[in-house]
């Protein structure tokens, strides 16, 4: 799609990566400089190197082409028309469904993968989508460098998380952590500072995001389908 978009004239292409990309043990918070300056997290290796290649292959194009192709890095993300199936969810969508269902059927604990231990930093979807159009309305790659880091500008432990959704959710039964699954990187905390200095901050706090997030949910297909499939764990 880069390459057809050249091919075809488009002024002007916003590619999002993802906190993956950098090292697993760089220095925090995580500048953009950071990438590729140490080993991936083996866990999601892969995704993160085609979306370097996608980084990699933009500042190419601006480059040898006079492309004007931005690389926005955005952390965590979270909101309405989240994915929410169990297989493939991110960890708000994942912790909202296990916690309604186990609420909705009298259920006494939930199991959260992990220790609880690893720190995140999570970004409400429309504050990352005003970041998106300014950027793209009002500067060009050129200016912005390879890429440009937008985050929340506060991290949290995954326990921390989980006892918030539990809160929302209305879930007052035990959280209870497997660490026979993976934690992933230990922290992942993106230094905002230059898409700051254009401007941009993020005005959504996670309690209230989260609130938000829950009422999206109960009118989903997912909440839906919960009422019949719910059932003691």
């Amino acid at each position: 799609m880069i390459h057809e978009a050249w091919r075809c004239g488009v002024q002007k292409l916003l590619f999002l990566g993802s906190s993956c990309i950098y090292p697993k043990h760089a220095p925090q918070p995580l500048q953009e400089g950071h990438l590729l300056s140490g080993s991936l997290e083996p866990t999601n290796e892969a995704y993160a190197v085609a979306k370097i290649a996608g980084i990699k292959m933009c500042d190419a194009y601006n480059r040898e082409y006079g492309a004007d192709f931005l690389c926005v890095q955005p952390t965590n993300l979270y909101g309405p028309g989240d994915n929410y199936d169990l297989i493939g969810s991110h960890v708000i969508a994942a912790l909202i469904r296990k916690m309604h269902e186990a609420k909705a059927a009298g259920s006494s604990h939930v199991i959260v993968w992990g220790t609880g231990a690893p720190r995140r930093e999570f970004l409400y979807s429309d504050d990352m989508a005003e970041a998106c159009v300014l950027l793209m309305e009002r500067h060009h790659a050129c200016e912005l460098g390879e890429l440009i880091n937008v985050g929340y500008g506060e991290d949290m432990t995954i326990r921390g998380l989980a006892e918030a959704v539990a809160r929302v959710v209305g879930f007052d039964g035990e959280l209870r952590f497997d660490p026979s699954k993976p934690d992933g990187t230990p922290r992942k905390l993106l230094d905002s500072a230059r898409v700051h200095a254009y401007g941009w901050r993020a005005l959504t706090p996670l309690h209230r995001g989260l609130g938000l997030a829950y009422a999206d949910f109960l009118g989903s297909r997912w909440a839906r389908s919960s009422r019949t499939e719910a059932q003691p764990v």
